[in-house]
């Protein structure tokens, strides 16, 4: 589907086109009363100069008061209607988007990082929503106050209404489209600029200790302080454009003046001498332009917002998935029964990266046992999220099929137990049924009581209703770790790809651990595959894969 992303976007929102029609029509109320204003001023102001009266101004005096309240009560409603009407933008596009990832391709943010997946459900579903706020809206509002003020202008002076309307017409179409531009030019470098920043952030506030541990906070921070600075040049850069764009109005205002001052002296030399007529001419053109000013930043903010449309609609897809009745007719059933696994021809790696092992090929029959051995950053977890179907392979393929041999879906037959997979703030029961949702109190206490935790369990003062206050951060690493063990056991999926499930367990527990989940811990029938740092001995594989930059080996 193509077009602009923002409105995909935006039409995807189901935005109240009543909300959109007020903030309309109280932006322009609030433009035409100072359009008003400036108009009775200048006849008031050179009337009064001619002495008349008092009473011959009294109508007038008083619809300045009126004018001068009417536009500041008008612009205040128009605030609060169009910040509703956004918000509520904001807050669907929210909803839909934790639906979309919630129940869609979980491969689709395996290799996002996790500081750019904050920011794109985050700041970028907000710039989607000042998307309404700073362009569509003031730009309804000069185009319908533009009308307006060249026809005031036609009735005062023909000549004058269309050197108005060409100026507008140029500062209206200038100044959004050179600030759109220089804010484009430096787009990319700010976007990728703050994806760094987030990024570290989060390394630092995940892992603050183990760096210090390691002596790398510092260098880290670093990165931060030079992420960000990345994105000031960046923003510099964009300045000039933006410079011009923001001097569209203030020329286009000169040369209207300078154009009403011409016109009124033609005039007066024709036998038309009427200083009222000059002082409309100024002050309405001068008025006029109150709404152009906005547009440079409405350019800006337009360009922001396409950039962060865009990013989320590559995290989502096309917006009319964006439903909750289509995100649930696309899960996948999982299949429970006995599958083989086969790789033929694998190579994996990273899209924008070396292949990282292979070619591999082998037939892993149901019961199987695979360890996965080798250093840190040689491609390990690569390889288990090739096989989980999270990322696509280099070459070759990864399938499941049945003891008929019939295809079987690789996401509904897989489990993919991550190293930094997410414990809930809530109760062990929920973070529990994570693994399998219909799992029985029984099934819940034998799996824990299995991996270790059955003493733990009892120990704690609601049992399975206790609440992890703060998630993970309410449980040690090890406890942590044998949790996870527990909701991959309840999970009935027959192959089951475990990254690291022994980490930050002493070396005995892990290694009793690693024998168990390599042996009869998840029964005869699974196939498990387990990507670790070491192997203990005493332990028999079917497939050993260490280093994985060489060739695979086998027992």
């Amino acid at each position: 589907m193509t077009g602009d992303p923002v409105w995909r976007v935006l039409r995807a929102l189901d935005i109240r086109r009543r909300g959109m029609a007020l903030s309309l029509a109280y932006g322009v109320g609030g433009s035409l009363s100072a359009l008003g204003l400036a108009a009775l001023s200048a006849w008031l102001i050179t009337r009064a100069w001619q002495q008349p009266p008092i009473l011959a101004l009294s109508i007038a005096i008083t619809a300045v008061r009126l004018l001068g309240i009417t536009r500041g009560l008008f612009r205040y409603l128009e605030r609060l209607a169009i910040h509703d009407v956004a918000l509520r933008a904001m807050s669907t596009a929210r909803e839909k988007v934790y639906l979309a990832l919630a129940n869609g391709n979980a491969a689709a943010t395996v290799s996002i990082r996790r500081g750019d997946l904050l920011a794109r459900t985050g700041a970028d579903v907000d710039e989607i929503g000042d998307a309404l706020v700073r362009a569509v809206l003031p730009v309804a509002v000069a185009a319908v106050t533009g009308v307006v003020a060249v026809a005031i202008m036609a009735v005062v002076a023909p000549i004058a209404a269309v050197v108005l309307a060409v100026a507008l017409i140029a500062a209206g179409v200038a100044a959004p489209v050179l600030a759109a531009r220089g804010a484009a030019d430096v787009a990319d470098a700010a976007v990728v600029g703050r994806a760094q920043v987030a990024d570290a952030t989060m390394l630092v506030l995940d892992h603050g200790a183990e760096l210090a541990v390691a002596g790398r906070r510092e260098a880290v921070l670093d990165e931060v302080a030079t992420a960000q600075d990345r994105v000031a040049d960046a923003a510099d850069r964009g300045a000039r454009l933006q410079a011009l764009a923001a001097a569209a109005t203030p020329l286009g205002m000169g040369l209207t003046v300078v154009a009403a001052c011409l016109i009124a002296v033609s005039l007066a030399s024709g036998g038309d001498p009427s200083p009222m007529r000059l002082g409309v001419l100024i002050l309405v053109g001068l008025s006029a332009f109150d709404t152009i000013t906005p547009l440079a930043s409405a350019g800006v903010a337009w360009q922001h917002s396409r950039a962060a449309a865009q990013r989320v609609l590559d995290l989502v897809g096309d917006p009319v998935t964006w439903s909750q009745e289509s995100a649930e007719a696309a899960d996948v059933p999982r299949h429970r029964d006995p599958v083989r696994l086969v790789v033929d021809g694998l190579e994996w790696g990273w899209r924008d990266g070396a292949v990282l092992g292979g070619p591999l090929d082998a037939v892993i029959e149901p019961g199987g046992r695979i360890a996965v051995v080798g250093a840190s950053g040689v491609g390990k977890s690569t390889l288990l999220l090739t096989l989980a179907g999270l990322l696509a392979p280099r070459s070759g393929a990864v399938v499941t099929r049945g003891l008929d041999d019939e295809d079987v879906d690789l996401a509904a037959a897989t489990l993919y137990c991550a190293e930094d997979a997410h414990l809930f703030a809530t109760s062990v029961r929920e973070n529990l049924l994570v693994g399998r949702g219909d799992a029985t109190e029984a099934e819940m206490r034998d799996a824990l009581d299995t991996v270790g935790l059955g003493e733990w369990l009892a120990g704690l003062p609601d049992g399975l209703e206790t609440t992890f206050d703060g998630g993970a951060a309410a449980v040690s690493g090890g406890q942590r770790r044998r949790l996870l063990l527990a909701r991959a056991l309840l999970n009935t999926s027959p192959v089951v790809l475990l990254d690291e499930p022994t980490e930050h367990l002493d070396a005995e527990d892990s290694a009793d651990l690693l024998r168990a989940a390599l042996g009869d811990l998840f029964g005869p029938t699974r196939i498990v595959v387990v990507v670790t740092h070491h192997l203990p001995e005493g332990i028999d594989a079917d497939l050993e894969l260490s280093p994985l930059t060489s060739s695979p080996t086998g027992p």
